[in-house]
């Protein structure tokens, strides 16, 4: 092998092992990295404290950038109803993720959940998970940083009996709970009854009204009902007397002995007392609660975040053209030795291709995919490219161990031309020397 075929064999591998540094290729779908956020969130449905994780995953695909939010409890303390109601409340979550880059402003990820029927401390499910997107319109890096979270909670519309549930409802004086028969038709079959003076019963709720149900009979004693801490009327409930006025001849179950005006939706309190010393019956409350069309500011828990989660960098590159096969284009002009990422860092390759590199507290996700050229160029979609770092800290120049090719566009034609001076040089050399031995031995024979 001559040394100009090996020349241009020594160009050739220094040009590969240049490129062999960068990988180009287009996004088949999407690039997916995550990062957990942890939440610590106090007062109103969040009580002394619930603990959140926030596993964010930012994701590009087809022009559009989304962000989704999987979330739940880090402990048994979890989001706690605040009070009586039927089966539709909704559980709301929001939360912030700054971006910055290429793009910038906000993404806001939401998800709600339906809840069952509700008592007071009943836990709440989480959604299952949040989400918000954006069009993306240009190129570039764009990172992505878990910030707020907000929790709210709204009440479905709807009543519910309240029945011997404590401590929502509280009863001081004597009090005796009896199991009725079927045919008495009291809630639940029971009735609390009381036949002391100053016996009372009250009930916390939050609710915009209440009702207070109980028997009507004879010889009953007759109630004094306050409603948050004030009396509501000068009259008295006479659960011995008909709708009419009339006195009672026999027993009617579950009737309603009272009920309040219109209340906004807030915690309330209403309270029975039985101000004679006959018998009295506590049957059930009633707790109703209107159409709440904004969640209440008193059940919405302030979430604060826990330290620096870090946040997610993902290349999002432009369109661009597939190379030709022309041989006399120039070699590409990237430094490999160049390395644009922290030196801190640790690389990963999911299934899928995607490059993930870790470190200085965020994630780089960097697409990939394979990579084909053809003869005349064409347009393809967004492309990704990244940077490895070679093995050694500085490639040496000037050899084909360095990856590189010789200095000079001409240096094949001039070692070709070196070694023919130097053979020339040499059989001349021989030959005058040969002259002279034969000079002085007696002439040339």
């Amino acid at each position: 092998m001559n040394r100009w075929r090996k020349a241009l064999i020594a160009a050739s591998v220094g040009v590969a092992a240049s490129a062999a540094f960068v990988v180009t290729s287009s996004i088949p779908g999407q690039a997916a990295a995550s990062l957990v956020a942890n939440y610590r969130c106090i007062g109103g449905i969040a009580g002394a404290g619930v603990d959140l994780e926030a596993r964010m995953t930012p994701q590009i695909e087809s022009g559009t950038m989304n962000v989704r939010w999987d979330m739940s409890y880090e402990s048994l303390q979890k989001f706690g109803s605040p009070g009586f109601f039927p089966e539709g409340s909704l559980l709301n979550l929001e939360g912030v993720v700054d971006i910055s880059g290429a793009w910038i402003g906000q993404l806001r990820p939401r998800g709600g959940e339906e809840q069952g029927e509700l008592l007071p401390g009943s836990y709440l499910e989480l959604p299952e998970g949040l989400s918000d997107s954006a069009s993306l319109t240009r190129s570039g890096t764009i990172r992505f940083k878990p910030s707020a979270l907000t929790v709210r909670f709204t009440p479905a519309e709807g009543e519910v009996l309240v029945n011997n549930h404590k401590p929502s409802i509280t009863y001081s004086g004597l009090w005796d709970r009896l199991h009725t028969e079927e045919e008495y038709a009291d809630h639940l079959n029971d009735v609390h009854k009381s036949s002391a003076l100053d016996a009372r019963a009250k009930l916390a709720f939050k609710g915009t009204k209440v009702a207070y149900i109980a028997r009507r009979a004879p010889d009953l004693g007759p109630i004094r009902v306050i409603l948050d801490g004030q009396t509501v009327t000068e009259g008295l409930i006479e659960p011995s007397k008909d709708r009419s006025g009339n006195a009672m001849t026999g027993t009617q179950s579950q009737e309603v002995l009272w009920e309040s005006p219109q209340l906004d939706y807030e915690p309330h309190t209403v309270e029975i007392i039985s101000v004679e010393a006959k018998d009295a019956y506590v049957d059930a409350f009633r707790v109703t609660v209107s159409d709440v069309p904004e969640p209440p500011a008193h059940d919405q828990a302030v979430c604060t975040l826990q330290g620096d989660p870090g946040a997610i960098d993902i290349t999002v590159p432009g369109p661009t053209t597939t190379p030709t096969d022309d041989p006399t284009d120039d070699p590409p002009t990237d430094d490999p030795t160049e390395d644009p990422t922290s030196t801190s860092t640790a690389t990963t390759t999911a299934p899928n291709g995607n490059t993930t590199t870790i470190g200085q507290g965020h994630v780089i996700v960097v697409p990939q995919a394979s990579n084909s050229s053809s003869a005349t160029p064409k347009t393809t979609g967004p492309t990704a490219t990244k940077y490895y770092k070679p093995q050694v800290a500085k490639t040496p120049k000037g050899g084909v161990d360095s990856g590189e090719a010789p200095d000079g566009g001409d240096q094949p034609y001039g070692l070709m031309a070196s070694g023919m001076a130097l053979t020339v040089g040499s059989v001349g050399s021989g030959l005058l020397l040969r002259r002279r031995r034969a000079a002085h031995a007696g002439g040339v024979k």
